[in-house]
């Protein structure tokens, strides 16, 4: 989901409060001995409690990740959740380390808000879901002309909504609620048709439906959404890490470096895999960042390599079931490139 900021916590505001950042954030970090990581409330395959209590996701991975790259350690972290409204006055105040929670990234948010997006860990876009058995015969949004539609406000997923019925001159009734949990209650209650946010929230929110048989996630994509991890502007230093810890979980992934094989790996005598691993002589990679040069064998070793924590989290290994589609690598077909880590 993706809040509007309006009144005092402005673009002026939050501006304000990014120019006042620290600039020290990895030796706060390790100050602390701790990773301090905002997610959401909870959402299936990005970033959800467990029945222990542990937060599970590709986002709270990717956490995790940071965590490895900084400590060797990627238990050292910990999650605070927060809801969409709440996630970026949490950044800009210091009260976290780092925003990993299913965020878009904008030119607002990328200008006027203070942040940097360190990479889209997840390309999406928003759609639709429907209840077969309410709208039988149903398989194209442009089927939905006067349907009523759940949908949460003051969320550019609001905007995005009127603008597709607008452009393709449909009618709609907008059932409008603030909190997700609301939206959810009442789409899977039958107040409305039609249920809309990012295609990957729907898969998530559809297996906590009463029946979720009933409930087809259609095929369009009517918006942009790349998702990633953001931190504060005016520290370039943990910026560069937690966006080329982004970089070695796609890199890892594209030479074939897994959790399984990672030690078999560092007996390599690839030049890229050496470097990559910290093994080539004279490597200043790591230490460039401010870690130490087994930066991604910690990474590796704690969560895998990118690959694997789709697949784990949002893909064939999940209850979701999402495919690669174009979260693959480059060489697959996909968006997913890193630069040369050398």
């Amino acid at each position: 989901m993706k809040y509007i900021i309006s009144g005092i916590l402005g673009a002026a505001a939050l501006g304000a409060m990014a120019t006042a950042a620290s600039a020290g954030t990895l030796d706060d970090v390790k100050a602390k001995g701790f990773l301090q990581c905002g997610v959401s409330t909870g959402l299936a395959g990005f970033s959800a409690p467990n029945d222990k209590g542990d937060y599970t996701g590709l986002d709270a991975d990717f956490c995790r990740a940071v965590a490895a790259a900084v400590f060797g350690d990627g238990t050292k972290v910990k999650f605070t959740p927060l809801s969409a409204k709440e996630r970026f006055t949490a950044l800009q105040s210091g009260e976290i380390d780092l925003l990993s929670r299913n965020t878009t990234w904008t030119i607002n948010r990328d200008t006027a808000l203070g942040l940097n997006f360190a990479g889209v860990t997840y390309y999406d876009g928003q759609g639709f879901m429907i209840n077969a058995k309410k709208l039988p015969g149903v398989n194209s949004a442009l089927q939905l002309s006067g349907a009523a539609v759940c949908v949460q406000t003051g969320t550019t997923t609001e905007l995005n909504l009127a603008d597709y019925f607008k452009a393709n001159k449909m009618e709609y009734n907008p059932v409008v609620f603030e909190k997700l949990e609301e939206v959810n209650a009442a789409y899977d209650a039958g107040r409305c048709d039609v249920y809309t946010t990012d295609q990957s929230g729907l898969y998530g929110i559809r297996l906590t439906l009463s029946s979720p048989d009933d409930h087809v996630v259609l095929p369009e994509i009517i918006s942009k959404e790349p998702l990633g991890p953001t931190v504060r502007q005016g520290d370039d230093q943990w910026f560069h890490i937690v966006r080329w810890v982004y970089f070695a979980l796609l890199t890892a992934e594209e030479l074939g470096i897994t959790q399984a094989n990672i030690e078999e790996m560092k007996a390599s005598g690839n030049p890229e895999v050496k470097r990559v691993l910290g093994t080539e002589a004279d490597t200043k990679i790591g230490t460039d960042l401010g870690l130490t040069n087994d930066w991604v064998v910690n990474i590796v070793k704690a969560v895998g390599n990118y690959g694997e924590l789709f697949e784990r989290n949002v893909g064939q290994g999940s209850p979701l079931k999402i495919a690669r589609g174009i979260n693959a690598l480059w060489t697959k077909g996909g968006l997913q490139y890193a630069p040369p880590i050398r």
